[in-house]
């Protein structure tokens, strides 16, 4: 097995220190878009963890919706949710709260604590698979343990 990158192997290490036997996959190909990671993956589409960050237009804190990869996000509901209004977070303000970049944002190990909106559809599957640092990191997980280790809420995100 090669070495992983420094940005993949954090998650691979926080993933083993939660307790979870789970095991970070770094690709020669990108895994940047929802479909490139399913390609890679070998699933369907819909088993693609998205992790889209957004931003309360009130307040400013971090919002993290982990959808699936065939479904947009209704922001109006989501706003619902949060209490107020949010937009589209920009590449600087996701580095900054996640630690990562945009098409490699995972869904743990963030640098800020954020709330959490899982997307409902993913019940409908035993494993998904969520980036893990990098645009060419993927790892799979049993779909119930995404919500223990996020501690996010499952809803309707469409």
């Amino acid at each position: 097995m090669s070495q992983l990158s420094p940005s993949a192997q954090k998650i691979q290490n926080l993933l083993t220190s939660l307790g979870y036997e789970y095991n970070v996959v770094e690709h020669a190909e990108s895994t940047r878009t929802a479909q490139e990671a399913a390609d890679r993956a070998g699933c369907e589409l819909r088993q693609i963890v998205k992790s889209l960050i957004f931003r309360g237009k009130t307040s400013g804190k971090p919002i993290l919706v982990l959808t699936s990869g065939v479904n947009r996000v209704d922001e109006k509901r989501i706003s619902e949710y949060a209490g107020e209004a949010i937009g589209r977070a920009d590449a600087d303000f996701v580095r900054a709260v996640t630690g990562f970049a945009i098409g490699g944002v995972p869904p743990i190990g963030h640098n800020e604590k954020m709330e959490t909106y899982i997307d409902e559809d993913f019940l409908l599957y035993q494993t998904i698979w969520a980036a893990a640092g990098t645009p060419n990191a993927i790892f799979e997980l049993n779909t119930a343990d995404l919500q223990k280790m996020t501690d996010g809420k499952v809803v309707q995100v469409k």
